[in-house]
C-alpha cells in the first residue's frame, strides 16, 4: 500500500452520510483505481453526522489503509458543508470530488487526470445518461439548469453534478468563498479557470436510498436561484408593477361602466377574486424577499461553517488540530 506525502498528487474527498451499505464496495472500487495512479494518493471521507454504522466503518478503513483520512463533523451539516469540510483538509495537486454511492463511477478518475494534465483547472464528469432515475427528476433538473442559465450570470454545465477534478489553484480560489449559503455548483462555476468536461453513463445507487427527495430538491433549487442571482426579486417587481397595471386598467373600466350604464349592485364575487388575486401576489413578494433577508441575517452571524469533532490524518500521522471554518482565512 502506498504512503501518503505530505503534499500528494491527488487528494479524492468524499462527503458521507448514513452510507453504511455501500461504502466498503465503494472503497474497494476507488483503491484498485488509486493503485493504478502514477503518484501519492490520498483519501478524504467526510463523516457529516451520520446516525448508522458508518463512522465505525470509516474508523476501520483508516485503520487499515494509510491513505484514508476521516473527517468526523460535529452533527449534520449539508452535503455542501461536508463538501466544503473535505476540499479545506484536501492536501493533494489535484482534488476529486465524488459521492459514495457509486452512481458516479471511481473508473473515470483517470480520465479526469488526464485533462487535468492538458492544462484543466476544472474537469467536470458530465452526464450522457442517468439511469434509475425517474422522468420527473430528469426533466426537473434541466427545468432548473435552464432557469439558472436564463436569470443568473453563471453557466452552470447542465447535466452535470459534483464529480469533478479540480486543480490546486481552483481548491484554493473554492476555499476562499466562506458564505454559509453554499450551492456548490454554482461556486464551482463562479470561480472560472479553464474548465472542460468528461462524459459517462451515470449508474443507479449500488445500494441504499437516495437522501434527496422532491422536498429537499425544491429546497435546494431555491437555495441555487438566491444565492447567485437576484432575479426571483426582479420578477416580483415586474409582476408587482404588472398586476397594479392591470388594477388601473380595470379601476377606469369600472368607473367608466358606472358612469354610462350605471352598476346597482356591487360584484362580490369580482371583488373577492381582486382581493385574493391581489393579496397572494404581496405574500408570494414577501415570500420572496424574506428568502433573501433571511441569507443576510444568517451571514451576519459569522459562524463558523462547520464543526469537526474529530479529524484522523492519512498514515497514522500524529492529530493535527482541526481546520476550521473562520471566514478570516490566510
Amino acid at each position: 500500500m502506498k504512503t501518503v506525502a505530505p503534499h500528494p498528487l491527488l487528494t479524492v474527498v468524499v462527503p458521507i452520510y448514513n452510507e453504511e451499505s455501500v461504502l466498503a464496495e465503494f472503497h474497494r472500487r476507488l483503491t484498485a483505481v488509486l493503485e493504478g495512479i502514477d503518484g501519492t494518493c490520498e483519501v478524504v471521507y467526510v463523516n457529516d453526522g451520520s446516525r448508522d454504522g458508518t463512522a465505525a466503518l470509516l474508523g476501520r478503513l483508516h485503520r487499515d489503509d494509510p491513505q484514508v483520512a476521516v473527517v468526523n463533523l460535529s452533527r449534520n451539516f449539508g452535503k455542501e458543508i461536508a463538501m466544503t469540510a473535505g476540499l479545506d483538509h484536501a492536501r493533494g495537486e489535484a482534488v476529486v470530488v465524488i459521492d459514495s454511492d457509486l452512481q458516479d463511477p471511481p473508473e473515470l478518475i483517470p480520465e479526469l487526470m488526464v485533462r487535468w494534465r492538458e492544462g484543466f483547472d476544472i474537469v467536470y464528469a458530465t452526464r450522457a445518461s442517468r439511469a434509475g432515475e425517474t422522468f420527473l427528476k430528469k426533466h426537473t433538473a434541466h427545468l432548473f439548469y435552464w432557469t439558472m442559465k436564463q436569470i443568473s450570470g453563471i453557466q452552470i454545465p447542465p447535466d452535470t453534478g459534483d464529480f469533478r477534478l479540480l486543480s490546486r489553484r481552483a481548491v484554493d480560489a473554492l476555499c476562499q468563498l466562506r458564505e454559509r449559503h453554499r450551492f456548490m455548483k454554482g461556486l464551482f462555476a463562479w470561480i472560472g479557470y479553464p474548465q472542460t468536461s468528461v462524459q459517462y453513463h451515470r449508474d443507479p445507487r449500488f445500494a441504499g436510498e437516495t437522501k434527496f427527495k422532491y422536498w429537499t430538491l425544491w429546497n435546494f433549487a431555491i437555495e441555487g436561484l438566491t444565492s447567485f442571482t437576484t432575479g426571483p426579486l426582479k420578477i416580483a417587481s415586474y409582476l408587482g408593477l404588472t398586476s397594479a397595471a392591470a388594477a388601473l386598467l380595470y379601476a377606469i373600466w369600472i368607473v367608466y361602466k358606472t358612469l354610462r350604464f350605471g352598476d346597482p349592485v356591487a360584484g362580490y364575487p369580482s371583488v373577492m377574486a381582486a382581493i385574493l388575486f391581489f393579496g397572494g401576489m404581496q405574500l408570494a413578494t414577501l415570500g420572496i424577499i424574506g428568502e433573501y433577508l433571511g441569507r443576510v441575517f444568517n451571514e451576519t452571524k459569522h459562524r463558523p461553517l462547520y464543526i469537526v469533532e474529530a479529524y484522523q490524518a492519512p498514515g497514522h500521522e500524529p492529530l493535527p488540530l482541526p481546520i476550521d471554518s473562520r471566514t478570516d482565512r490566510a
